[in-house]
């Protein structure tokens, strides 16, 4: 037995290979079920008997012929890096579809497992399966598994284990036959390849023929023999006269044949084929008429759930942090001005702390979005959108990335890799950003809540985010009309049966991105916090503006006799010198110079320098307003920073700082992806001047607009 075995987990999206990686690793790996949820591969480790087992999560593909990303990523590990075992998650619920990977694996010689997931939703349909023929007819043993409830896992180890272990040479290798023409070309180009091409050792002289003959791009970029390409291109050319069809379809046809026969002979049907219950909730969920209502009215519901129950939690996390300011405060002498009292009281707790409060909203909102995709409504409603995405030149895959730019624009630009068409991988991801990530919802939880009623917090959410779609959709129209010109291309959109969320699961997504938010709050926000707060405390106010504040305080101590009068005059004047030095900052001085930008949208120098701050991360905005409004220095009967902008800011106001949070250049961590994803500075700075534009011209009409006709004045 060996101490150490490397397992490849491979198999078609949405197959629940994620959960059988979950299961097998222990691993909390988020799982969703649309297409292309796993773009890279992942690891995890599992302790078996005496085994080490280190087991690759691969991307979902549907073939080992590398059309795509995820395909070449899967297909490269598996034939390159040969792991002891590739163990393919199929569906047996669409076994044939499935089973066409399985062919492939098997034609490559790997030591192969095959785990007949969903067995449970097999079972319901009406099949039972032969395991032992088709383990028979698949050289590979065969194993029924159940992944979301952990069913077949242990039984699944063995398998490995026992598959591993087995000396190489004794295992029989199987082979499709593709019918005397089709196999006479195979052997020619495979006799040659023997002769002028090295690396037959790696791959096998048969497969590397096949793909040669499917033209395999990333194959025929490695022959790169004139003498092999020749032959190839004559054998192809014999087929499709022999056969009157190309290559690649003679080959895919046998293979589907061989599928068809091995499920005659281990396959049989208990009951009459019926619609199934997820083809009964279909008929009403994606419905042409009824279905973007239904997606809009359940997003209103999320938001609704967002607010109602995250506002309890969130005013003790908002006690807890005043209460600390006071305590941490108190430990200097009442009037003092600290740099070290600054900097905890404003700087850490004012702007780290004024992010954390806004938790249970990030968290509510993530646990409502875990029970949509792991139900299976998230890939609905991509398919909702499909219409709508085709008649911008779109199709509705490109909204999956969209859906998850609601969680962070970062993975949703990677998941963009799932578009075959680099024009509309391009378009999705430039517009990816207008779609309100969770790194503002601490910014709309702090504006809705201070400027309107309780009853118009969750419509007001549902707006701001509508928006974002419905701007989104226009940009990509826009950029498909002009810029990116050409033909949108076609594609089959998967829709898995419906499930039940377990609990469990729901928990561990809405906990995994919970906890990316506090530490992205206690790394980077805290250290951006930190650095805003010097920015916003030096150079700080000249000795003579500092004196002259300080005497009008004297002045006043000794001539108002009324302690009450005397406490709101000091106060006054406190106020008053913090503002003049915010003014004299550094923050403040870059504040006063873009004022004249700022002005058309109502803002003020104040809000300047915390969109300053919001380009690092979008929640900074939260912590630089609680730094410039010394929110920190909580005493009894001080106001909380909603209720400080309240009073200094109108509800229009309020309206537009959330339209061009929304609208405006994202976060720097999604210009960087933008590069990376495109290969290319043009298309990030692009989008990072693109979106800052349309921002301000977006805003600057609202204000104006509003302010004309007096609304939210």
């Amino acid at each position: 037995m060996k101490s150490k075995i490397t397992v490849a987990l491979a198999g078609n999206p949405n197959s629940g290979k994620t959960t059988i990686f979950n299961d097998l690793t222990g691993a909390r790996q988020h799982v969703g079920n649309y297409p292309g949820v796993t773009v890279e591969r992942k690891e995890g480790f599992r302790q078996y008997k005496e085994c080490e087992i280190r087991v690759v999560d691969l991307p979902g593909t549907y073939s080992l012929t590398a059309y795509s990303a995820e395909e070449l990523v899967a297909r490269n590990f598996i034939v390159d890096e040969k792991p002891d075992v590739v163990v393919d998650i199929i569906d047996s619920s669409n076994l044939e579809r499935n089973l066409y990977l399985a062919v492939q694996l098997m034609e490559t010689g790997i030591p192969l497992v095959l785990a007949f997931n969903m067995s449970d939703e097999a079972h319901a349909h009406g099949y039972e399966f032969d395991i032992d023929r088709f383990s028979q007819f698949f050289n590979a043993p065969v194993v029924r598994t159940v992944g979301h409830k952990g069913e077949g896992i242990d039984e699944l180890m063995e398998k490995i284990v026992a598959v591993a272990s087995l000396r190489e040479g004794s295992r029989d290798q199987l082979v499709v036959q593709y019918g005397a023409e089709v196999e006479e070309e195979i052997k020619k180009i495979a006799s040659m390849l023997e002769q002028h091409f090295r690396m037959t050792d790696r791959y096998g002289a048969r497969w590397l023929a096949l793909k040669l003959l499917e033209n395999d791009r990333d194959v025929r970029g490695k022959v790169n023999s004139v003498e092999i390409n020749g032959q190839v291109e004559k054998s192809a050319a014999r087929i499709e006269k022999m056969l009157g069809e190309h290559p690649e379809t003679v080959i895919a046809g046998s293979r589907y044949g061989f599928i068809s026969g091995a499920c005659q002979e281990a396959v049989s049907s208990t009951i009459e084929m019926r619609h199934t219950m997820s083809d009964k909730i279909d008929s009403v969920i994606t419905n042409r008429v009824l279905g973007i209502p239904i997606f809009l009215g359940l997003m209103y519901l999320v938001f609704a759930l967002t607010f109602t129950l995250g506002d309890p939690p969130m005013g003790w996390i908002e006690g807890l942090f005043k209460g600390l300011s006071a305590v941490v405060a108190g430990w200097w002498p009442e009037g003092s001005e600290s740099l070290v009292k600054s900097l905890l009281v404003d700087g850490v707790i004012g702007g780290a702390g004024g992010v954390i409060v806004f938790l249970p909203n990030i968290l509510l909102l993530f646990f409502a979005i875990a029970i949509l995709e792991d139900s299976g409504y998230m890939a609905r409603a991509a398919f909702i959108m499909d219409r709508l995405m085709h008649k911008i030149g779109l199709h509705g895959k490109s909204f999956i990335p969209m859906l998850i730019g609601f969680g962070c624009s970062v993975p949703a630009i990677m998941a963009t890799r799932m578009l075959e068409n680099k024009r509309d991988r391009l378009v999705t991801m430039l517009v990816v950003p207008l779609m309100s990530c969770g790194a503002r919802l601490p910014i709309y939880a702090l504006i809705i809540p201070a400027f309107f009623p309780q009853a118009w917090n969750a419509p007001m959410l549902w707006i701001i985010y509508i928006t974002g779609i419905v701007l989104a959709v226009l940009s990509a129209k826009a950029l498909r009309s002009t810029i990116f010109r050409g033909e949108s291309v076609p594609f089959v959109m998967e829709l898995p049966p419906y499930r039940m969320p377990t609990f469990r699961g729901v928990l561990i997504h809405m906990w995994q991105r919970g906890w990316l938010y506090l530490k992205k709050a206690g790394t980077i926000i805290l250290g951006i916090s930190i650095l805003l707060w010097a920015m916003t405390t030096f150079p700080g106010l000249p000795d003579e503006e500092a004196q002259r504040f300080e005497q009008e305080k004297q002045s006043v101590q000794t001539s108002m006799v009324d302690e009450k009068e005397r406490s709101t005059r000091i106060a006054s004047i406190e106020d008053a010198g913090k503002e003049a030095g915010l003014r004299n900052s550094i923050a403040g001085r870059i504040g006063h110079a873009l004022e004249p930008v700022l002005k058309p949208m109502g803002f003020d120098w104040k809000i300047g320098t915390a969109l300053i701050g919001a380009f690092a991360a979008k929640e900074v905005f939260v912590a630089q307003m609680g730094i410039v409004y010394s929110v920190g220095e909580a005493d009894e009967g001080s106001e909380t920073l909603r209720e400080k902008l309240k009073d200094n800011y109108s509800p229009l106001v309020g309206f537009c700082i959330m339209l061009f949070c929304l609208v405006s250049a994202p976060c720097m961590a999604t210009i960087a992806i933008t590069k990376r994803e495109s290969n290319s500075w043009r298309w990030a700075l692009f989008q990072l001047a693109g979106l800052t534009v349309l921002a301000w011209v977006l805003t600057a009409i609202v204000f104006q607009t509003g302010s004309l006709f007096g609304i939210g004045i």
